[in-house]
């Protein structure tokens, strides 16, 4: 009885033991799950999933500081924007315009040629390319006309206007406008064209000559806007026409601008007056003359008062230096 006894209560107590030791175990189990919740590893925290309140359940306050916040940031942005458009009825320069050639290269080059330092081929790409250009205007009568035969064609051109033609009238500031818009180059024939204040005694008169060009620029940007500016420039009667070259070299030099004469023309403004036949046919010789090599022709043409038969002339000039292999480009 003794040893039954015995052998019972030793039982019991390792049944009480191995009782306790799952009890411990289960314990260090919840408690190891409580901890792992409880510390979540930050690794594992950027992973985890927060559900926001509703806009509705915002503090009022919070809501109108993040709106706040998010207005001042488009505030901002469309402020930078704007600050970075031009005033100038969206001019572009000829680092923006695909249909555009540097100033500086084409004056270059025409110089070059008409003093006899420079031999064509001018170009270092192979192109053949010629400038339209016309002076003095704009003008109510021909340059619409003008601007619809480039736009026929699909060909560009520079315009080289007077500030006096631009201010005669509000249909002529119209017009400049869109010759802008429609992608033209503008370019600076000084305010009045007046050889007598321009060159007294045939001598280039730099401070008069500077004066009128920048009269001029303001009636563009007066018509354009404020940020408009144009680096081409055209004296009346060509550069090398008049004494006193070197210091309007100088003085243009210091203001960054380029003048381009022309090396070919129609003869609108020279002798008698011609029909456009007659212009075609002036175009034909002055170009011809230039030899088969010419690569850079700057066509002199004028689209003020007066210059009807040039308007007519002018799908005949485009097809002729089409079937020249001329591209049409723009002087900016």
């Amino acid at each position: 009885m003794i040893g039954r006894r015995y052998n019972r209560s030793r039982y019991r107590r390792q049944k009480n033991k191995k009782n306790v030791i799952i009890s411990i175990i289960c314990l260090l189990i919840i408690g190891g799950v409580v901890v792992g919740i409880k510390f979540i590893p930050k690794s594992n925290k950027e992973n985890v999933q927060v559900t926001t309140k509703p806009d509705e359940e915002i503090d009022s306050g919070d809501k109108e500081v993040v709106n706040n916040s998010e207005d001042k940031d488009v505030t901002d942005n469309f402020e930078e924007v704007e600050s970075n458009i031009l005033d100038n009825s969206g001019y572009l320069s000829f680092e923006e315009d695909p249909n555009a050639d540097d100033a500086a290269i084409v004056a270059e080059n025409t110089k070059g040629l008409l003093n006899g330092t420079k031999h064509y081929p001018v170009r270092t790409d192979g192109k053949k390319v010629v400038y339209l250009t016309f002076d003095d205007g704009p003008s109510t009568t021909n340059t619409p006309g003008i601007l619809d035969v480039l736009d026929r064609y699909n060909v560009k051109a520079t315009f080289f206007t007077l500030g006096k033609s631009i201010e005669a009238n509000e249909e002529a500031k119209s017009i400049l406008k869109e010759t802008v818009k429609r992608g033209y180059a503008i370019a600076n024939h000084t305010y009045g064209h007046d050889y007598s204040y321009l060159y007294p005694n045939r001598t280039m008169n730099v401070d008069n000559i500077v004066s009128d060009l920048e009269k001029s620029e303001n009636s563009m940007k007066a018509v354009l806007g404020k940020d408009f500016s144009t680096r081409v420039i055209r004296l009346p009667g060509g550069y090398w026409s008049w004494e006193g070259r070197t210091p309007m070299k100088e003085a243009m030099e210091q203001d960054g601008y380029y003048n381009v004469d022309w090396n070919a023309l129609n003869k609108d403004a020279e002798g008698k007056t011609k029909n456009a036949d007659e212009l075609l046919q002036s175009t034909k010789d002055t170009i011809e003359v230039l030899g088969p090599n010419a690569d850079s022709v700057v066509l002199l043409m004028h689209d003020t008062y007066g210059k009807e038969e040039t308007v007519k002339a002018l799908p005949q000039i485009i097809e002729y230096l089409q079937g020249k292999g001329f591209e049409f480009r723009t002087i900016k």
